[in-house]
């Protein structure tokens, strides 16, 4: 089937590597190598350059690549409506979400709604909200899950759920001892930091400016688990959600400084892009979400 092939194609040039485009549609190298020679032999052209490090498109290729992109979301469009005929979910649902939401609140969601629609492909990718804002704009991604806030007109934003950021130390940190703390004996402390780009980063940036605080050195790290761990070594103090360190606090291995008169909370946003029409398996899975966080 032509649509099969025309997947094979733009998923390869996506990934620029076979064998990467290979794993994510379950075929092996030779499958793809074919789906590819049989679109050339069709077309009476060549699409691709190959090399052993990367795959770059034709000009060809490049006039392929663009048709193909809307053949696939028209064919998938169509899908979708002749599967609401029926009463199924069914289909491709690729979802992106920030580390704290795709590691930590994600993964239990996903396994309840892959339960109750087992035909529904899942795919998730992790990235730090930025990374995840531009994929769903670039329509890599059907729907995102971010941390903080964006202004971008091109997506259609909802609240999801609060999310409480706190501020974490080494256990044996000085401060640990406090019950309260005041903001001004956060002066002159080493941090460590997520990486400019992360909704953390943001986060724990603007408390640092809007408490006036001095930060006598930084460590970054690009994960919330690097984050955790580095605290959890003494490199300093830390500020995450309180999602990613709740072992750790109850089992004393990180003190959690609470600050007097102060609750810290974000939002955690679906995203998704105004001209991609939602499928079937990308309304469903949002709303069982909202259901879900209702509850």
């Amino acid at each position: 089937m032509i649509v099969d092939a025309l997947r094979v194609f733009v998923t390869v040039v996506e990934q620029s590597h076979f064998s990467k485009a290979g794993e994510l549609l379950n075929l092996s190298q030779p499958g793809v190598s074919l789906h590819i020679r049989n679109l050339e032999n069709e077309l009476g052209t060549k699409l691709l350059h190959r090399s052993p490090k990367q795959v770059r498109m034709t000009e060809a290729g490049t006039i392929l690549y663009r048709h193909a992109k809307q053949i696939l979301s028209h064919y998938e469009e169509a899908d979708r409506e002749i599967r609401l005929l029926q009463h199924e979910v069914t289909g491709n649902l690729h979802i992106g979400a920030s580390f704290t939401i795709g590691e930590y609140i994600l993964p239990v969601r996903l396994a309840e709604f892959a339960k109750q629609y087992p035909q529904v492909n899942l795919q998730v990718t992790i990235g730090n909200t930025e990374e995840i804002i531009a994929s769903v704009r670039a329509n890599i991604l059907d729907v995102g899950f971010i941390e903080g806030e964006t202004e971008d007109t091109d997506l259609t934003i909802i609240p999801y759920m609060k999310d409480e950021m706190i501020v974490i130390a080494p256990a044996g940190h000085p401060l640990a001892n406090n019950i309260l703390v005041e903001s001004a004996m956060l002066q002159d402390q080493t941090w460590v930091l997520r990486e400019h780009g992360s909704g953390t980063r943001a986060f724990s940036d603007h408390f640092l400016e809007a408490s006036g605080l001095s930060v006598k050195r930084t460590y970054v790290f690009n994960s919330s688990q690097g984050v955790k761990e580095a605290v959890s070594a003494g490199l300093g103090l830390g500020m995450v959600s309180r999602w990613i360190v709740r072992k750790e606090l109850a089992s004393g291995e990180i003190s959690e400084l609470r600050l007097r008169r102060r609750l810290l909370e974000r939002e955690f946003l679906i995203i998704r892009h105004k001209d991609n029409p939602a499928g079937m398996a990308v309304s469903m899975f949002v709303q069982k979400l909202l259901e879900l966080q209702k509850t």
